[in-house]
Order: C-alpha cells, then sequence, then structure tokens
C-alpha cells in the first residue's frame, strides 16, 4: 500500500470497485492511514482506509476516462438537432462558475461541442459570492450554473 500517494488513481474494495477516484491527500489518524479521494469520472468526495484501496491500472483508467467520452459524444450526437434548434432558443447566454478547475474546463468543452453560448470560470467556492455580481454585470447570462466541489468531512 506504500505506492498510494497523492495522485493515484485508485477504487474502493468495500464498493465493489464502482468508482474511480483521485487520491487528494493522505492522512494519518490514530485509527490507521485515510485517503481524501475525488471522483474522476463522477463529481463526487469520499474518504477510506488505505487498506480498502485497489490501485487502478492505467490503461483501465484511460479505458473508463474513453468509456465515458464516448457517452457524452454519443448523447450530444443524438440530441444535437433538439440542442441547436432548441435549447439555444430557450437558453440564451449561459455563465458557469464551477470551484474546481477540472469539471470547468470539462464543462467548457461539453458546452462548445453543443453548440452552447457559454462562459465557463473556474472559480473557488469561498471567492464565488465576491464575483458572481461583477460576472453576471459584465456577461449579463440569461442562466447562471455555480458548481463547486467543497465538503465537510
Amino acid at each position: 500500500m506504500n505506492d498510494i500517494k497523492k495522485g493515484t488513481i485508485v477504487t474502493r474494495k468495500s464498493y465493489n470497485d464502482d468508482i474511480l477516484f483521485r487520491v487528494e491527500q493522505i492522512i494519518n489518524t490514530t485509527n490507521g492511514k485515510y485517503a481524501i479521494l475525488k471522483g474522476v469520472t463522477i463529481r463526487i468526495k469520499a474518504n477510506s482506509p488505505i487498506e480498502d484501496l485497489n490501485i487502478v491500472d492505467k490503461s483501465k483508467a484511460k479505458s473508463e476516462f474513453n468509456k465515458l467520452s464516448q457517452r457524452i459524444e454519443s448523447r450530444i450526437t443524438e440530441n444535437r438537432n433538439f440542442i441547436n434548434n432548441y435549447i439555444n432558443m430557450l437558453c440564451g447566454k449561459i455563465l458557469h462558475l464551477d470551484g474546481d478547475r477540472r469539471y470547468a474546463e470539462k464543462s467548457s468543452k461539453y458546452y462548445r461541442k453543443m453548440g452552447l453560448n457559454a462562459i465557463v470560470k473556474s472559480v473557488p467556492e469561498n471567492k464565488q459570492p465576491m464575483v458572481v455580481g461583477n460576472l453576471i454585470k459584465r456577461y449579463k447570462p440569461d442562466i447562471l450554473v455555480i458548481t463547486g466541489h467543497e465538503s465537510i468531512y
């Protein structure tokens, strides 16, 4: 288990290896070592004893990323006419603030692929209340999306 460190891609044995996580931090406690985990393909945070973790082979992780991308691409392709003709007419401009840089980048990519008029900004949750007003004034969005990834342990 000494191979598990910050950045390692893992799954949890106790959950039948169902979700890929990236190790964000290793914490030593009186009950042993714990990892703070962040979902790779879905937005989730968790903690887990190191002993409960399986390291994911890089080829398996890449395969899971590719599967997710293919599912999203397929949905975009299947719904392109609906999205282009209906959603753009209803949506107008989208301003999306996300506390997680990686998810902000993913969101921006998929907004572009869907042809939506979206401005995506990566802003930490604790700074969002201070900047949201100015960003609304600046971009004048029709829709405001605010997402983050902070959680309390």
